[in-house]
């Protein structure tokens, strides 16, 4: 054995050393605090005897931690992250009652209730002294978080140590404007100094479907095609498509690559974490679109187990849980005294959900980030949703989302630190898939919901709280004729009278963007056929004040956007006036190529935005949404080192998430090679032509059961006339 391997055992035996004793005077500690655990015999024990109990004690919960706390997390896998996560306290306590039970002469005794509490600092108190020791030497630190990456890694062709290495970091929700604020009020110092000193910031423009699952399928696959929303209808397979829910995940995943003909940025040796889709990443965790996958196969919990195998990760993930939990109810009463506004329902699961968001998956994911840049891997994609979903229920300005980029801009220095660390250079790329509009939802501001002014317009019953409608004079009367043909007899029919179920309409919401479907028919409607069915329903929509426009396809002039006061523009001659006007430059590019999408819905909704204000209408319960256009939701950004070659031409603007998508792939090449942005793509290229022609629609290569989305609660469309969906977002 060398004289470098010597020292380096000499050290680890000494931290190890070290570790025992402080867990032993830990113990000891709690022993004479806490009155129902006991480390003496019934008659008492000398202080030398008692310190030995400790020692003893403290040496079987360590060994069994090491020992028995990974292969019970592995066994539990398949659980839920977030049951697992309350059952760490209950794994951790029974660990120590077996450690106890192994102290000669039943010297060791404590309550069930207090093993818990005992175990939990014992964990956490040595988890910190063998960091605090590992700190001060670089190789046994990298060692340690080295832990945290899979074991079993393959390079892939990409055999350079010294190209830099690329890490993307996805701030989701977190618009331009937001993060400068941040940065400029000191909520992100890192983030500021990477602006002052080292990165160069670009604002991108996104798509008309300004959320996750259209904005991450371009950025990872290259292509936001026929994606017209988070959730929409799609007539020929009378299937409804919602981004967070695994099938749909697969099979929005299957279509790129067949369009592309490339299996994704991250094909070769790569890693997606915390992400919708999997880039074509070997290394997953977190990832929707293979979150069906169960058992061994089941790679995207794995990223569980590299986190949750050290018991002081569970343990400070789970009190940072319940803290956070506590932490969202104290803030939802504060607004409810104060009265705030505007303002949603904030109870039910929505505190243990927005606890997930802000603390389990933030954790497990940067400490998946970690580990794969101390493996070294070529290209890593994560997602942080903690500012989203709390945006959603908070609003995107004000102290709660402000707390979260606090915590966020923590993470990122983290990762920073951790890059010192790592085995070659890496290149941290930060950015966002969309930003937050503020605003008060459609149904708090006119006291109806979408869906009641589409069942008004078609005559449908609708409820008497309707009446209460808040319009606009340019809209009083079209409304006031649909509420009264809705709310009281229709002129030779039965007051009981309903239309047909198929013909009912199919109300999608999306942020501040709504589908309206007919699913009695399997091609798209016209304007001509719609007013032929429901001659006041268009007229409706089009003149309430809290919306903005329509898309709506017509036999006479191909298809149209419509505006208030009769305004109607085919939208061959769109430009960013008209009904458009204030909806920023672009709007008008964004409406055209959706229209051309295949399973654009009969009536496009997109809500009113006032400029002056920034504000919205969602049309789901949401005081902070995306999904549409208008205001800062349209306006994310790239973060990325000067090092790299700028994302666009001085002057020139950097549109839609494929745009992006060919951004990172030129900084691939850059970075790490050409093999690496090629070979892949050539890989899959030729899986993809076995499979089929590219851009055609297929059967879903999933089923749908699988783990609920880790972006949000999948609460969100109802068939037939049901309700606009709420609380989902992308």
């Amino acid at each position: 054995m060398t004289e470098g391997r010597w020292h380096r055992a000499g050290g680890a035996l000494l931290r190890v050393i070290v570790v025992w004793a402080v867990s032993t005077l830990t113990m000891l500690a709690l022993a004479g605090a806490l009155p129902d655990f006991r480390l003496q015999a019934a008659d008492g024990d000398s202080i030398t005897r008692t310190a030995l109990t400790a020692a003893w004690g403290a040496g079987a919960f360590g060994l069994l931690t090491a020992l028995v706390w990974p292969l019970v997390v592995r066994a539990l896998l398949l659980v839920p992250a977030l049951v697992l996560g309350l059952l760490v306290f209950f794994l951790n306590g029974s660990l120590l009652l077996v450690a106890l039970r192994l102290i000669p002469d039943g010297r060791g005794d404590v309550g069930p209730e207090t093993a818990v509490v005992v175990a939990a600092v014992m964990s956490a108190v040595a988890s910190a002294t063998s960091t605090a020791l590992a700190v001060r030497d670089d190789n046994a630190y990298r060692r340690r978080l080295s832990r945290l990456a899979t074991r079993r890694r393959r390079r892939q062709g990409d055999d350079c140590d010294d190209c830099p290495g690329l890490v993307f970091v996805q701030l989701d929700g977190v618009g331009h404007e937001v993060l400068l604020r941040a940065a400029k009020d000191g909520l992100m110092p890192t983030v500021a100094q990477w602006i002052a000193t080292s990165h160069r910031l670009t604002p991108w423009r996104t798509d008309w479907s300004s959320q996750t699952g259209a904005s991450q399928l371009g950025i990872l696959h290259g292509s936001t095609f026929d994606v017209p929303a988070f959730r929409w209808y799609e007539k020929d397979t009378g299937r409804l498509m919602v981004s967070n829910r695994p099938a749909s995940a697969v099979e929005l995943q299957r279509r790129a690559i067949e369009r592309t003909g490339d299996g994704g940025l991250l094909t070769v040796d790569g890693a997606s974490r915390g992400n919708l889709f999997s880039g074509g990443a070997e290394q997953v965790a977190l990832v929707l679109s293979v979150a069906a996958r169960r058992g061994r196969a089941n790679r995207s919990r794995a990223g569980y187990f590299a986190y949750f195998s050290d018991p002081a990760n569970a343990v400070r993930t789970a009190v940072s849980f319940f803290a956070e939990v506590v932490r969202e109810v104290a803030q939802s009463l504060r607004a409810r005294l104060r009265e705030e506004g505007p303002r949603v329902r904030r109870g039910g699961l929505y505190p243990f959900i927005r606890a997930f968001a802000t603390v389990v998956e933030r954790d497990v994911v940067v400490a998946a980030v970690m580990g794969d840049m101390l493996a070294g891997r070529t290209a890593v994609y994560a997602d942080l949703v903690a500012y989203d979903e709390v945006a959603h229920h908070s609003g995107p300005h004000g102290r709660d989302t402000a707390q979260v980029l606090a915590r966020l801009d923590r993470s990122l220095a983290l990762i920073a630190k951790v890059a010192e660390h790592a085995p070659r250079p890496y290149r941290i790329v930060l950015l966002s898939d969309h930003g937050q509009s503020p605003g008060e939802t459609f149904e708090s501001a006119y006291g109806l919901t979408l869906k009641d002014l589409v069942r008004a317009g078609c005559g449908l019953p609708v409820p008497r709280r309707a009446e209460r409608s808040k319009s606009g004079a340019e809209a009083r009367e079209a409304a006031r004729i649909a509420l009264r043909s809705a709310l009281h007899r229709k002129p030779g029919k039965g007051a009981d009278e309903r239309p047909d179920p198929g013909a009912d309409p199919l109300v999608l919401a999306s942020g501040n963007l709504a589908l309206i479907s007919f699913g009695d028919t399997s091609e798209r409607l016209s304007r001509e056929q719609i007013d032929a069915r429901h001659p006041a329903l268009l007229s409706t929509l089009a003149n309430h004040p809290g919306v903005g426009f329509l898309l709506v396809r017509s036999e006479a002039h191909g298809s149209v956007v419509l505006g208030a006061a009769g305004q109607e523009v085919p939208v061959a001659e769109l430009s960013d006036d008209g009904p458009l006007a204030g909806f920023g430059k672009g709007a008008a590019d964004a409406v055209r190529r959706t229209d051309s999408f295949p399973h654009v819905a009969d009536v496009m909704v997109n809500s009113m935005y006032d400029p002056e204000t920034g504000r919205v209408h969602a049309f789901e319960e949401q005081i902070g949404s995306h999904g549409g256009l208008g205001g800062e939701q349209s306006q994310p950004f790239v973060l990325a080192p000067v090092e790299l070659s700028p994302p666009v031409d001085d002057g020139a603007e950097l549109v839609g998430a494929e745009g992006v998508h060919r951004v990172f792939r030129r900084w691939l090449r850059e970075c790490a090679g050409p093999q690496i942005a090629v070979e892949g793509a050539a890989e899959e290229r030729g899986e993809s032509e076995a499979a089929g022609p590219s851009g055609a629609p297929g059967p879903s290569g999933a089923a749908g059961a699988g783990t609920p989305s880790l972006k949000e609660p999948d609460t969100g469309a109802t068939g037939g006339a049901g309700p606009t969906g709420t609380g989902a977002r992308g």
